[in-house]
């Protein structure tokens, strides 16, 4: 079922598929266009077609979310009530410090922090609804100070909904795809307009994103879910399990193992396929396990470390700190084998909206400082300014910025 090779194979192993995002671009770019030009009229005949919107508005109303929050199980309730905790915690940790500093006489500069105006997050509900990721988007943003947050999901059930109306978001739109996206760049008299748009989506979000990057904040335009991980040892079924876990989400999901030992691998084979017998989402999994993952066999766990760097997963497990310090590129990190990816997913406090597709060289995961804006401060008084005048007017004559420089001396004759 799944392939074991050599670390020969790797490169044509961890060689992601090409995201098939310029034909979405072309099927979303009339779809933004549309919404920008009519607005809700738009919004609302493309939620009926692609979301299954009965009414006449995308508006979801504070009553329907309370409702929901009723029906919800207090088992439910309580998961997300840890989850929240862990997830406020963690983000508040990420949180920049506003500071000040003097480094020369009369020189005083600084920061302060400012949170966006407006955010909006995307809540996927299409084969799996995701409340875990309505907490993971709209909690940071809270930890941010930002004062407007709005959320978009296309099929949104009463978990979704009941979630929102326990974290206190009212602002809930039934609207999916390139439309919510267009809706929230545009701002259009129903939905408002946002600084910032989150979360993961399918193809046609992430191409609607790549499109209205500078239109609008985004996050990262995100691919299929992947997970390595490097094990010179463990328990098979343990293995197999985080596989499938990362499989199930989809059938372009990718599930690679990195381990020296050729009997771990064979176990680890044998143990997906016996999984995968009772698994109520294999239909997805296998289709993902046969296509997309594989198992290789490498010398030594410096090369997993360093084929895992040239990967830069957005899941990646290792087995202990002591390969920690040679990370370089992953999403997100998980250390030992009681550190299973579902942990972050759901409840362990870091965020799970994770750069895919290489990205992770770049940027780490989506966290409150995403919802920040970090503002310079100086001042400068009459003796520090006169210090750096030479510098200042040197370096603006040198660019040909003349009345740069003049604007220094004019200060500095007095």
């Amino acid at each position: 079922m799944i392939r074991i090779v050599p670390s020969t194979q790797a490169p044509r192993i961890l060689k992601r598929r090409a995201a098939r995002l310029q034909e979405a671009e072309e099927t979303v770019r009339p779809i933004l266009e549309d919404v920008r030009k009519r607005g809700d009229k738009a919004l609302v005949e493309y939620a009926r077609r692609f979301d299954g919107l009965s009414g006449s508005t995308v508006s979801v109303p504070a009553d329907e979310l309370r409702d929901a929050h009723k029906r919800l199980s207090r088992e439910f309730r309580d998961a997300v009530r840890t989850a929240s905790e862990n997830i406020r915690a963690y983000a508040r940790m990420q949180v920049p410090e506003e500071r000040a500093a003097s480094p020369a006489p009369g020189l005083k500069l600084g920061q302060i922090v400012r949170p966006l105006d407006a955010v909006a997050a995307y809540v996927p509900a299409g084969r799996y609804p995701l409340p875990s990721t309505l907490m993971m988007t709209v909690i940071p943003a809270q930890v941010a100070g930002v004062p407007h947050i709005a959320v978009a999901s296309p099929r949104p059930v009463d978990a979704i909904l009941g979630a929102a109306w326990m974290l206190k978001v009212h602002s809930v739109f039934r609207m999916g795809g390139a439309h919510a996206i267009a809706a929230f760049a545009f701002g259009t008299r129903t939905v408002p307009r946002a600084d910032r748009i989150v979360g993961p989506g399918n193809i046609y979000v992430a191409a609607a994103k790549k499109l209205l990057a500078g239109e609008v904040g985004i996050d990262f335009v995100a691919g299929p879910t992947e997970i390595l991980i490097v094990a010179p040892e463990g328990e098979p079924r343990w293995l197999a399990a985080d596989m499938l876990a990362q499989a199930e989400h989809d059938v372009d999901a990718s599930a690679i193992l990195l381990t020296t030992s050729a009997s771990l691998a064979r176990a680890v084979a044998a143990e997906i396929g016996r999984q995968l017998e009772t698994l109520p989402t294999a239909g997805v999994a296998r289709k993902s396990i046969r296509s997309n993952s594989a198992i290789l066999l490498v010398d030594t766990l410096d090369q997993a470390v360093e084929l895992a760097n040239r990967f830069a997963p957005e899941h990646l497990s290792i087995p202990d700190r002591s390969l920690l310090k040679k990370v370089r590129h992953a999403g997100s990190v998980f250390v030992g084998p009681t550190s299973p990816e579902a942990a972050g997913d759901y409840a362990s406090g870091p965020n799970h909206v994770l750069p895919t597709s290489g990205a992770a060289r770049q940027r780490g995961g989506l966290s409150a400082a995403d919802f920040l804006k970090v503002i310079s401060v100086q001042e400068l008084s009459p003796a520090a300014l006169n210090r750096l005048a030479p510098a200042i007017t040197t370096l603006a004559r040198a660019e040909g910025l003349e009345a740069h420089a003049r604007s220094v001396e004019v200060r500095c004759r007095g």
